[in-house]
């Protein structure tokens, strides 16, 4: 296991902007965004984080996506209060809105597509599934982390609650378009099933430096291995780590 997860001087801020090039080998699928702008939900500030995917082109015709994550994330607890999940992956579509309330555990789950709302316990600080991405980006002291350590958090999604597991894997040089970055390493496990190949099928790359950004995402799929690659951003809190010859 990982040592204490440590307030620290946090990873992201308002203005922080991603693009991510999605692509099976040479083929480009589509592309995807991260965004954060700070705002307040119900009087407390929040990070308002975005997260958009979309195929292009021909990958359309076989398998048209338009995904749609949001989280609203206290700045200071690094906990969500709303999570948003609106997506439509080959005709698969889903429209759901979930409330947490801390205070009592009872997260308010509105279907919006079936106009069904329930409420169901969560864990105390349980993340969603994009929160639980920034709340390690501004926790995880990765000073101190060594191959093979894990860490567990609670999350929940859709309407259940689960365990998320995320393993170390090591540190490796990218060549990347920004040139030679230092990045750890980490392997979230994952649901196996309809998509995936088995609960280790995703691997991530983030960079070495105060910021912990996303620079590559491989998932090994049912058919094939799909790779979101990082190809612009702005809006850093830190210096970018880019080695230099």
């Amino acid at each position: 296991m990982f040592g204490p997860l440590l307030a620290q001087e946090d990873a992201y801020g308002d203005g922080e902007w991603f693009k991510f090039r999605v692509h099976y080998g040479f083929v480009t699928a589509g592309y995807a965004t991260l965004s954060v702008d700070d705002t307040y939900l119900n009087g407390k500030p929040v990070h308002h984080v975005k997260g958009e995917g979309r195929t292009i082109g021909l990958s359309k015709l076989f398998f048209n996506v338009d995904d749609n994550y949001q989280s609203y994330i206290d700045r200071t607890r690094d906990i969500p209060y709303r999570f948003i999940r609106k997506i439509d992956e080959g005709g698969h579509t889903k429209d759901i809105q979930i409330d947490f309330d801390h205070r009592s555990g009872i997260a308010q789950v509105n279907n919006k597509k079936h106009q069904k709302i329930e409420a169901v316990r969560f864990p105390k600080n349980a993340q969603d599934m994009v929160s639980a991405f920034y709340y390690l980006r501004n926790r995880l002291d990765t000073q101190v982390i060594e191959e093979g350590d894990t860490i567990d958090l609670d999350m929940f999604f859709d309407k259940e609650n689960f365990k998320f597991r995320l393993k170390f894997l090591g540190r490796e040089v990218l060549e990347t378009k920004f040139g030679r970055v230092p990045t750890l390493i980490f392997r979230p496990y994952v649901q196996a099933g309809r998509v995936f190949k088995e609960k280790e099928s995703l691997t991530v790359w983030v960079s070495d430096d105060k910021n912990k950004m996303p620079i590559l995402i491989k998932a090994d799929l049912a058919v094939g291995s799909l790779r979101a690659t990082l190809t612009e951003y702005k809006g850093l809190k830190h210096s970018f780590k880019i080695l230099v010859d």
